[in-house]
C-alpha cells in the first residue's frame, strides 16, 4: 500500500478532524477491536464501524467531519494522507 502523509500522525483520543483531511489512514494498534465514528461538526453521528486489532483502513470524511473510537482512542493512529483518484 502507498500512502501519501500530509500532516503528522495523531491519534482519536479525543475526537479530531485529523487536521481537517478528506482522506485518512487509520491504524488500530490495540489488541482488541473498537468501532471508528463519524460525526459532523455538530457531534451528532454519521457513520460508524469496526477496526479490528492490528488493522488498517483509509477513511473518506468531509473536512469538519470528526473521527473518534468507541474504546482505545489513543491506541488508533490517524494520518491525513493524500487522494488519488
Amino acid at each position: 500500500m502507498l500512502i501519501k502523509p500530509l500532516a503528522p500522525q495523531t491519534d482519536l483520543d479525543p475526537a479530531t478532524n485529523v487536521d481537517s483531511a478528506t482522506v485518512v489512514h487509520l491504524v488500530n494498534t490495540n489488541a482488541a477491536e473498537t468501532v471508528i465514528i463519524r460525526s459532523g461538526i455538530s457531534s451528532v453521528g454519521i457513520g460508524s464501524f469496526t477496526l479490528e486489532a492490528g488493522q488498517s483502513v483509509q477513511v473518506e470524511k468531509d473536512p469538519t467531519d470528526l473521527l473518534s473510537a468507541s474504546a482505545n482512542g489513543g491506541d488508533v493512529k490517524a494520518t491525513k494522507i493524500a487522494y488519488l483518484n
